[in-house]
């Protein structure tokens, strides 16, 4: 019973919450969108399958920080030794080194703005306010292989809606390994109430404007 009451609490916020949001900064996304499309050619939008609930792949939606084409394709054959470090280092690079991104997708992803589209995510329910992060499945793979002993915390993860924020997001930790990122949600995802959900909500505007 208290799971259910959970659940259509969590849906519920999602759906008011993310439609708040999107009237909130619809006109920075509109900004945004003009930007994106007279600064580089290509779509406004990008998407990228992410693992979601019980391990079902979905299309996450993103603004388009990067130039078009294979960008990882790109990385791995002209810049192998940002692509070994990219892997190592938890699929991510710091944007000051990272050849693939635009000048305006730096600028949307310090101020984390590429992520506003899933919200829309978060309405189609494939995602919630509120979770694990929106994994790709090749990188739970290959950060199983690296960290053996998170195989039980990514499995608890894949029991679960990715979140747009979460846990460690807002712990105000900035480097933090693969393996303490999954340890943090699998332990969340265990523990899930009422009070932790609206409590990293609250933080979540306060971590956001830490990077402004």
């Amino acid at each position: 019973m208290k799971k259910t009451l959970f659940a259509i609490f969590k849906r519920t916020i999602d759906i008011v919450g993310s439609l708040i949001l999107l009237i909130l900064f619809s006109l920075i996304m509109l900004i945004t969108m003009v930007l994106i499309k007279i600064s580089s050619p290509g779509p406004i939008f990008f998407k990228q399958k992410r693992v979601g609930k019980n391990s079902h792949q979905f299309w996450m939606y993103k603004f388009r920080s990067m130039y078009t084409g294979d960008n990882d394709k790109r990385l791995r054959e002209n810049y192998p030794d940002l692509w070994k470090k990219y892997k190592e280092s938890g699929w991510k690079l710091e944007m000051s080194e990272d050849p693939r991104i635009t000048p305006i997708g730096k600028k949307i992803r310090s101020l984390t703005i590429d992520e506003f589209p899933q919200l829309i995510n978060v309405l189609k329910g494939d995602m919630s306010l509120v979770g694990p992060r929106a994994y790709r499945e090749e990188e739970l793979q290959e950060q199983e292989k690296k960290y053996p002993k998170t195989k039980k915390y990514i499995d608890i993860i894949r029991s679960a809606k990715p979140g747009i924020t979460g846990v460690w997001q807002t712990s105000g930790r900035n480097d933090i390994s693969f393996e303490q990122r999954a340890k943090m949600d699998a332990a969340y995802i265990k523990k899930q109430s009422f009070l932790d959900e609206i409590l990293i909500i609250l933080k979540t505007p306060t971590s956001m404007l830490s990077r402004w």
